[in-house]
Order: structure tokens, then C-alpha cells, then sequence
């Protein structure tokens, strides 16, 4: 096989890994690599891979600014759907992927690459993501995954093989744990961190102060919505990426969104994983504010049977599935009423809903209220109670009667 790639895009950080994949790929297979960097929000982590890249042996690299794109066409309509992973993860890493793989996909056409590759690890969830996505795209795509592939055991052997290389990363033994970073989270997993007894350490984190380091006052926000995704800040309209990252600044200095959790991957083992997602915390209680109130029960009750599935979905990499473009249908659907504004207190790590309003809002002060009112007769609740507790009577008399 070795002999019939020519050319292969890589999916590149320039990380550990895929910064070791470049010179891995030209002496293992002979081809050509061309190296891919998507750019959904790194910052300076971009800078210095134009020159890296071309240093460590591709011939060339594309890097593509695609802010606008990942939080318009990914983060939003995860964030609609309210889909968080076992009960914490926001799914900052898991949404990135079928954008990344998407691209990627596009520009080996416009290249004429035969093969594409990535450097994720035989052991964890990213494998899946790229590869579903390759194939869903372009079903007769070749795949290059080193990390099934080569003799290397671990990262301390992908250190010191950089090392003997002259290849520069940003990783070190001392300091051996990894990190992925784009508008909506930062995570970082491995190394000192695969033992989940021992507490991360303070300097890690970059999007966030710690709660105790966070400002002493409150910092109170209004997030407005229109069909369930958010469009303005304290009444500044934004676009989507900046509206995010607006959020990250905000949240960020007050401690907001940080996250450790032991979850299950899909291949089967457990992994822990640290995040921080400011920004994406936020707009989570703010649409489940707006939501509180133009939403119907039984709507809302169904939508939130499926977030588990749904959230599942995007974690396992079934993003371009029809199962999951059906369930986008039907939350999409749902969220056409879902406008309005709500209000946040955001202190030292806490957000809290201080208000919401909308002018699809199907909550009455008239029906509500504990003072007089004309719409709705107390004494109806009787016979609500009685045909909802029948089933309750006729049960006990049964095992009386027994």
C-alpha cells in the first residue's frame, strides 16, 4: 500500500503527534504531505505553523479560517439541541471534528490526494469522529492512521523521536499532558491527568480565572435570542463567532466553566478529561432560560428525552448520519418560538438566571398568580386529582383486598 500514496493531507496541529506524522509519513510511505490547520479559534497557537509545517517536511499548508462557519453551522445547532454528554461535557472537542474531517476532505480533492491521515490515537474517540466523516463524504477515501500503524508505544517515545529529529513541541515529560483548543472550549487530557485522583494543576488553565481569583462583584449579562440561537450581548449585536468568544472574555473572568469529569469513550474505556468552556456555559442556562417560557411541556418534555441520544451522536462522530439530521429536524423545529432575552449573574464560577423574556412567552401572570383571578376555577383541581389518583386507590384496595 505504501507504494501506491502519493499524496496525503494531514490533519495537522502541530502538536506532538501529527508534528511527528509529517516526517513519519514521508519515510514510511515516500508521499507527499500536504498539512491542513483549521483555524476555529486557537489564536497565536496558528502562528508559527506555516513555518513549522514547511520545516518539518510538507510541501505545503493550508490553514483556513473557519470561526465563522464551526460556531454558525456546529456549536449552534448542538447548543439548540441543549446537548451535553453524560451530564457535563459540553462537547467542545467531539463538535470540532466533522469540520476539521470536512475540509480536509475538500482540499484533498482540490489536491488530487490519494490518502488523507490524522493523528489521533488508536484508543480514543477522535479516530472515529475524522474516519465517519471521511467516508460519509467520500466513501472510497484511503486512510492513514499512524497511531495503528507505527512502532511507537507512547508520547514519551514520540518526545524522544522528535527530539532526535530537530522537531519542535510543545509538549515535554515534565509537562507531558495535551491540550485542544478552539472558540468554544479548551480540554486538556493524558499525562499527569490520567490519574483522576490527582487535582489539576492551577497554571493548566488558559480561559479561566479560578473561582477564588475571580472578582469579589457579580457580573450581571443579558443575552438575547431568535429562534434559539443567540444574537447579541447587553444588546450588541454580533455575529456568531464573536458573540462566543464575547462570552469566553466574560465568563473566563469570573471563573465560569470549568469542568473535570471521567467519561466513557466509545471505544469501550473510560477517560478523564479536563475542559474549560465560558462561553458555551453561559449559553447553555441563557437558552434554557428563553426556553422556560415558549417551549410547551409536553414539546419540551420530548426534546429533552433526546438529548442524551442526540448529544451521544455528536460524541461518537455521527454528525453527517441521518439519524442525527433527523433529530436536528425535529429540535430545529421546536426552537422556532424560542426568542426572547434572558439575564445572568455570573460570580465566581456560578451562573445563575435572574430573568427571562420573550414575546413568544407562554407563561400568564393571569393564571399564575397567588391573588384573585378570573380565568381559572380552584375548585376544578378536585376532579383533576381524583381521576389522576384512581389508578393510585384502585391499586391499594387491590392488595387490601390480598
Amino acid at each position: 500500500m505504501s507504494g501506491n500514496i502519493k499524496k496525503v493531507v494531514l490533519a495537522y496541529s502541530g502538536g506532538l503527534d501529527t508534528s511527528v506524522i509529517i516526517k513519519w509519513l514521508i519515510e514510511h510511505h515516500g508521499c507527499e504531505v500536504v498539512a491542513f490547520a483549521a483555524d476555529l479559534g486557537q489564536g497565536e497557537e496558528l502562528s508559527p505553523l506555516q513555518e513549522k509545517a514547511i520545516k518539518t517536511g510538507a510541501s505545503k499548508i493550508y490553514i483556513e479560517d473557519l470561526k465563522e462557519e464551526f460556531v454558525r453551522d456546529f456549536v449552534f445547532p448542538m447548543l439548540r439541541a441543549n446537548a451535553i454528554y453524560e451530564g457535563a461535557y459540553l462537547l467542545g472537542t467531539s463538535i470540532a471534528r466533522p469540520l476539521i474531517a470536512k475540509k480536509q476532505i475538500e482540499i484533498a480533492q482540490k489536491e488530487k490526494a490519494d490518502a488523507v491521515s490524522h493523528g489521533a490515537t488508536g484508543k480514543g474517540n477522535d479516530q472515529v469522529r475524522f474516519e465517519l466523516t471521511y467516508y460519509a463524504l467520500q466513501p472510497g477515501i484511503h486512510v492513514i492512521a499512524p497511531w495503528r500503524d507505527w512502532t511507537f508505544k507512547s508520547r514519551s517515545d514520540l518526545i524522544e523521536y522528535a527530539e532526535k529529529n530537530g522537531i519542535p513541541v510543545p509538549v515535554t515529560k515534565s509537562k507531558p499532558y495535551s491540550s485542544d483548543r478552539n472558540l468554544l472550549h479548551i480540554s486538556f487530557e493524558g499525562g499527569i491527568l490520567e490519574d483522576p485522583w490527582n487535582e489539576p494543576p492551577a497554571d493548566m488553565f488558559l480561559l479561566s480565572k479560578s473561582p477564588e481569583a475571580a472578582p469579589d462583584k457579580p457580573t450581571v449579562i443579558e443575552v438575547d435570542y431568535e429562534k434559539g440561537n443567540p444574537v447579541a450581548v447587553n444588546g450588541q449585536k454580533l455575529s456568531p463567532a464573536a458573540l462566543l468568544a464575547k462570552l469566553n472574555e466574560i465568563g473566563g473572568e469570573n471563573g465560569v466553566g470549568r469542568v473535570d469529569l471521567v467519561e466513557n469513550r466509545f471505544v469501550g474505556m473510560k477517560s478523564r478529561g479536563v475542559y474549560e468552556t465560558p462561553g458555551g456555559t453561559i449559553l447553555h442556562a441563557a437558552h434554557r432560560a428563553i426556553e422556560s417560557i415558549t417551549l410547551d411541556r409536553e414539546v419540551l418534555k420530548i426534546r429533552d428525552s433526546l438529548i442524551p441520544t442526540y448529544a451521544a451522536q455528536v460524541y461518537n462522530g455521527f454528525w453527517y448520519a441521518p439519524e442525527r439530521e433527523l433529530l436536528q429536524g425535529l429540535i430545529d423545529e421546536a426552537q422556532q418560538r424560542v426568542s426572547g432575552t434572558a439575564r445572568l449573574k455570573l460570580y465566581k464560577g456560578n451562573v445563575t438566571v435572574t430573568g427571562r423574556k420573550s414575546p413568544n412567552s407562554l407563561f400568564s401572570e393571569d393564571f399564575a398568580t397567588f391573588e384573585k383571578d378570573t380565568v381559572y376555577n380552584q375548585k376544578d383541581a378536585e376532579g383533576f386529582i381524583k381521576i389522576n389518583a384512581l389508578r393510585l386507590k384502585i391499586r391499594s384496595l387491590m392488595q387490601r383486598a390480598r
